[in-house]
């Protein structure tokens, strides 16, 4: 329900664009980690995704759970809320696993968060948590980075711009590209899988934020 609630939604705030590598699968049973920037990313990444014939369980921010209707929403279709800074945090690696193993794709954020940034601009992706090495970890599932840029000219900044941004995203529509990059598979210790992890989906953010002419990654 959510990919298709993103197809209709997406499209009327902005204009999606979509590329991948040579070679990407979007294999049963991967792990997919984007860069997180916006409130708005999660259904822009799940819509580009939807396009590709994936439909991923998202591990996502646990007060989520507590919106009514969406909160019901990800219960029924086995979406994974992530209770940050509490031992608890353990519970949604092993869901995470579970669903590989059953050969869904999971989505998760590694940087854990949103960026602490009031402007619309482009930044390369933040420092990464260990939950992804984890979960590599337990799994040895591919990971398949991507990058969404153009997110943060729908939501950014403070709850009032946010709030007005949202509002006038469907008479501006900005353009919002994702890019899909092929597998890697992650080896080594936990600090070098994390890394390399963030080395790859920062390669996908750039390669997309590029697409948008973003002065950040055309400076990189």
């Amino acid at each position: 329900m959510l990919s298709r609630i993103a197809d209709v939604l997406v499209p009327a705030v902005g204009r999606l664009t979509v590329t991948t590598d040579p070679g990407t699968e979007l294999a049963p049973g991967s792990i997919v980690a984007a860069n997180h920037t916006s409130l708005a990313d999660p259904a822009i990444v799940t819509a580009a995704l939807h396009r590709l014939g994936a439909e991923p369980v998202i591990m996502a921010a646990a007060g989520l759970w507590r919106v009514p209707v969406l909160g019901r929403a990800l219960a029924r279709e086995g979406h994974i809320p992530v209770i940050r800074g509490d031992r608890r945090a353990a519970a949604a690696l092993d869901a995470a696993a579970e669903a590989l193993e059953q050969g869904r794709l999971v989505l998760i954020y590694a940087e854990g968060g949103l960026p602490r940034r009031r402007d619309a601009a482009e930044a390369a992706p933040g420092t990464f948590r260990s939950g992804l090495a984890r979960l590599v970890e337990r799994t040895g599932a591919p990971v398949v980075p991507v990058g969404q840029a153009g997110a943060r000219r729908i939501t950014s900044g403070s709850a009032a711009k946010q709030l007005a941004g949202l509002l006038t995203a469907p008479l501006r529509r900005p353009d919002l590209h994702v890019h899909v990059g092929a597998p890697v598979e992650l080896a080594g210790d936990r600090a070098i899988r994390t890394a390399r992890a963030r080395t790859a989906v920062t390669t996908a953010w750039r390669t997309a934020a590029a697409h948008l002419r973003e002065p950040a990654a055309l400076a990189a």
